[in-house]
């Protein structure tokens, strides 16, 4: 009898975890109106062939569902933060998320309104890869891709400056394109190590007139309201930010948790080892309070799931990936170990609502992705993530101390 009870026990229990039956299609997906204006901006149309570039793939059936992807469901409980901005062609998501951050604080911090220059910290960002490569000879990673603690490392050392100062557009171009200025400089540099030619100044030199070219020379001095400042002086006198005063808190199991560690990815090129590891419960209620308590952040994980829809814009785990209650610290490092979970894009978390019993986030993007449909939208450049995806694939944030000093007072 008690074998018969525990057998409906269990039936019941699986049926329970399996009510949730979500559906998959596969959808024809074509470069969006917004990349062709891209594309279009950067006379690219013929060589990326816009109209031939079709492909079919497999994603979660989120038609009909009542979801929370409307910003005004987000009203009560958004930080501010600038306009959403496109990155265009150019693989720095790592920059403007982490920037459209900074902005966020100097406002939170000063009050002040302030659209700060991304690509001022990518040229400067592209300057240390070099140096490092040299450094390295060729054993170390030159690409577009970086990690949010990238911005604050290179604020200390070459300050920042305001978009109006320095936007990276030349030619009136009002979208960037890094694609030809990275070939350029990643076929000379292919050139430096096979000729063992290591001469660090004559390297950084010429990437530094590859850059110029593309995207211009970065000033060393600009008046900004009147006022005259250097990079320096602007980050420290007028948006006062103090770098030291920001952490990256990560969760993963291949480290040890409740120490400092390195975040084990390519993008991570420094190999840094200043990341708070910590459990997932902790991971995840550090997100939620630091959002509740008005403290933005820049999240960063992988955007290239089956539940990850383009047509809604809605991030969710289907239950024919893993079931609400299977996602644990496991199964999020199970697909960090076997590469289903990649650190492939940056993003701004400016926002939440409690929807229906569960917790959704509003994030701020400046990927093609999030732009569809209509541009004059309030939903254009934005994406709404479920609980469930941050935990599954989210993998860490930057965020002021403040919003997790309880967290790190557990650190040594």
């Amino acid at each position: 009898m008690n074998r018969i009870v525990t057998l409906i026990a269990l039936c019941l229990i699986f049926n329970g975890l399996n009510a949730q039956n979500d559906k998959a299609i596969f959808k024809e997906y074509a470069p969006n109106s917004f990349m062709k204006m891209i594309l279009l901006d950067n006379t690219m149309v013929e060589e990326a062939g816009v109209e031939k570039a079709v492909d079919r793939i497999f994603f979660m059936d989120q038609s009909g569902m009542d979801l929370p992807n409307k910003i005004t469901f987000y009203d009560k409980n958004t930080i501010w933060h600038m306009p959403t901005l496109s990155q265009g062609r150019a693989g720095t998501c790592w920059c403007f998320s982490t920037t459209s951050f900074y902005e966020s604080e100097v406002k939170r911090l000063s009050g002040k309104e302030v659209k700060i220059s991304e690509i001022y910290t990518v040229y400067w960002e592209y300057v240390e890869k070099a140096r490092r490569f040299v450094q390295e000879r060729g054993n170390s990673v030159f690409s577009e891709g970086s990690e949010g603690n990238a911005v604050a490392r290179m604020y200390k050392k070459y300050g920042a400056v305001p978009y109006s100062a320095y936007s990276g557009l030349l030619d009136d171009k009002k979208y960037h394109n890094h694609s030809e200025m990275v070939d350029e400089m990643n076929s000379y540099l292919k050139s430096v190590k096979e000729r063992n030619d290591w001469n660090e100044e004559v390297v950084i030199s010429t990437i530094k007139s590859i850059m110029n070219h593309y995207i211009g020379v970065p000033p060393t001095e600009f008046t900004y309201e009147g006022k005259s400042y250097t990079p320096k002086s602007f980050l420290n006198n007028y948006l006062k930010l103090k770098m030291d005063d920001y952490v990256e808190i990560l969760s993963y199991q291949q480290e040890p948790y409740w120490q400092q560690v390195e975040y084990k990815v390519p993008d991570n090129w420094w190999h840094s080892e200043e990341y708070y590891n910590v459990p997932l419960d902790i991971f995840m209620k550090a997100v939620q309070n630091s959002i509740e308590n008005g403290f933005g952040s820049s999240i960063g994980g992988d955007v290239s799931e089956a539940g990850f829809s383009r047509q809604t814009n809605v991030a969710l785990i289907p239950s024919f990936d893993i079931p609400s209650e299977y996602i644990t610290e496991e199964a999020r490092q199970f697909r960090f170990s076997n590469n289903t979970t990649t650190d492939d894009h940056g993003m701004h978390l400016v926002g939440f609502v409690e929807f229906k019993g569960e917790i959704y986030y509003l994030i701020k993007d400046s990927s093609s992705g999030s732009r569809q449909g209509d541009v004059n939208a309030p939903e254009f450049g934005y994406y709404f993530f479920h609980e469930d995806y941050v935990k599954l694939k989210m993998m860490g944030f930057t965020v002021h101390k403040d919003a997790v000093k309880d967290i790190l007072k557990k650190f040594k």
